[in-house]
């Protein structure tokens, strides 16, 4: 990933799951990725390519009143954590979640995780999704941090 952001504009709902599948190809067991966006941005379509790139168990829906799922592999690859820290109140509910139990056996992608989920990795994957001027235009911004990413 490199220094600075990464910027990718999707066209549609389609593009933007095409998009997380490619993403997919970049990850693996121990990453994190820290989902940001107002809501109806697209970060959970942008977790169903991650999925659908990961090969894991589906459905992919939003996890905001659930908090947190696990999609196990159909491949044997890592299974995806899936969680929302939308409804948390702070680091001590996202503790009680215990995603640092299965953070390095697994990809972790936390929706409204910013601010919160820092502390579980060093090394993390910063995914900033917003609406674009033209319909469903969406500009997803990557950002690597730490070393994990600085290599990549």
């Amino acid at each position: 990933m490199g220094a600075g952001a990464r910027e990718y504009r999707a066209g549609d709902a389609d593009r933007t799951r095409e998009l997380g599948a490619r993403l997919a190809a970049l990850l693996r067991p121990g990453d994190l990725v820290v989902l940001t966006g107002p809501l109806g941005a697209g970060k959970t379509t942008l977790v169903q390519g991650i999925a659908e790139g990961l090969k894991v168990r589906g459905p992919i829906t939003s996890p905001t009143f659930v908090i947190a799922r696990v999609h196990p592999s159909l491949t044997g690859g890592p299974a995806l954590v899936h969680a929302d820290a939308y409804r948390l109140g702070g680091t001590l509910e996202v503790d009680d979640l215990d995603l640092d139990a299965s953070l390095e056996e697994s990809v972790t992608v936390v929706e409204w995780g910013e601010g919160l989920v820092e502390g579980l990795s060093d090394d993390r994957l910063e995914v900033r999704v917003e609406r674009g001027a033209a319909g469903e235009e969406r500009i997803i911004r990557l950002t690597g941090v730490g070393p994990r990413w600085s290599a990549s």
